[in-house]
């Protein structure tokens, strides 16, 4: 990957909705240009896609908490972690080494919801042995952006080439 296609994929990561054509003059390139390699970027699985980041306290969903969820060894261990993914009000799930099989991120709008989730929708799942709970008091940061280093740069145009 060259580095105009990483300085591309940086300003996306800043801000998906940008013009193409203000990309176009921060890089130097054709609008056309810039457009082909974002599409090709897309192609190849390197941009996976873009969404929309809601303010949880508006929809009433101000309570965040990471859920280890404690997994019986076995067969079913795979299927705890598509039936957790399924939940909405599951927004991550993570297969994770050590004692615990999973760690999920909850958005909710209190404890009294968190309680009837973790009760009523998680522990029911046959597999899982037993679940604790970090509830989130603040947050310092959050985001989903990947640092771009330019020193990725190969020298070859991957967002060009087939």
């Amino acid at each position: 990957m060259d580095d105009i296609s990483l300085k591309i994929l940086a300003i996306l990561q800043k801000k998906a909705r940008i013009p193409n054509v203000e990309v176009a003059r921060q890089v130097g390139m054709a609008p056309s240009a810039v457009l082909e390699r974002i599409r090709k970027l897309e192609k190849q699985g390197i941009i996976d896609g873009y969404e929309v980041r809601l303010n949880p306290r508006r929809f009433d969903r101000g309570l965040m908490a990471f859920v280890q969820v404690s997994v019986r060894s076995g067969p079913h261990v795979m299927q705890v972690g598509e039936t957790l993914g399924a939940i909405p009000d599951i927004q991550e799930v993570h297969y994770v080494a050590g004692d615990d099989g999973y760690v999920i991120k909850v958005r909710v709008a209190g404890t009294a919801e968190l309680d009837r989730l973790i009760r009523e929708k998680v522990q029911p799942i046959q597999g899982v042995r037993s679940t604790r709970t970090q509830v989130v008091l603040s947050s310092v940061k959050e985001s989903s952006r990947i640092p771009i280093d330019q020193t990725l740069s190969t020298g070859k145009d991957a967002a060009t080439n087939d």
